[in-house]
């Protein structure tokens, strides 16, 4: 895409961001976001395609500003303070954009999910994979990205569809902490971690080394990957 189309997309993005943040996602309409943005709806056809083509367009940058928030949250010694943090930015977030977030999370489509959206889900299984090595995880990492991506965005959601001077922000707090602490263990001992998260741990080195030459042929890995899950358990 030439420069020219390129900003002519990123300004009518903008426009289209500011009418929906102002006014919700019934006010973008191809016509209002074209005048605003002043130019030929023609001009936003061949760009976005018809509205469902723009709301994605937007879903898609939604994503993009949620995870450069994201990405600011810096790694501690603790792993399982990161993913407190972490919830938090999340719910954080939805209650600041929350035309936004209903975008991002609220009308989700099956087969029409952006790809920031698989990114963010990648940036939560990196804190959860440092979580199971470093022996805090009670489940494998996979399963606890989506109980916990099912519980933030139920919470957000709940909180956005109460006025903000009627939020409990203990709701957000009290889950976070219920959830977190069911699928997190205490700093295992120097001597003795426990089996289960002896075998997360290790699950966890495998993925990390995914790529990496092994001493095991992939049905050998495939097969102590489905021991160390039982393990697990």
């Amino acid at each position: 895409m030439d420069d020219a189309k390129t900003r002519t997309r990123r300004h009518i993005l903008e426009v289209a961001a500011d009418i929906l943040e102002r006014e919700g996602t019934q006010a973008v309409s191809t016509r209002s976001v074209a005048a605003a943005a002043g130019i030929r709806a023609a001009s936003l056809y061949q760009l976005f395609g018809d509205k469902d083509g723009l709301l994605a367009a937007l879903a898609i940058h939604a994503f993009e500003l949620y995870l450069a928030e994201k990405r600011t949250l810096a790694h501690t010694d603790d792993p399982v303070d990161d993913m407190r943090r972490g919830w938090d930015i999340h719910v954080d977030f939805g209650l600041r954009h929350p035309a936004f977030y209903l975008l991002m999370y609220g009308t989700d489509r099956p087969g029409r999910r952006p790809p920031a959206a698989d990114r963010a889900h990648d940036l939560l299984l990196k804190f959860l994979d440092r979580a199971a090595t470093a022996g805090r995880l009670r489940i494998p990492p996979a399963l606890a990205a989506r109980l916990l991506l099912a519980a933030v965005t139920g919470a957000t959601l709940s909180l956005i569809c109460v006025p903000a001077e009627d939020r409990d922000p203990e709701i957000s707090t009290r889950m976070r902490d219920t959830l977190i602490d069911s699928l997190t263990t205490d700093p295992p001992p120097a001597t003795d971690p426990g089996l289960a998260s002896r075998a997360l741990a290790l699950d966890a080195a495998l993925t990390a080394a995914d790529g990496a030459p092994l001493p095991l042929r992939p049905t050998e890995t495939a097969l102590l990957r489905d021991w160390l899950h039982q393990l697990a358990h």
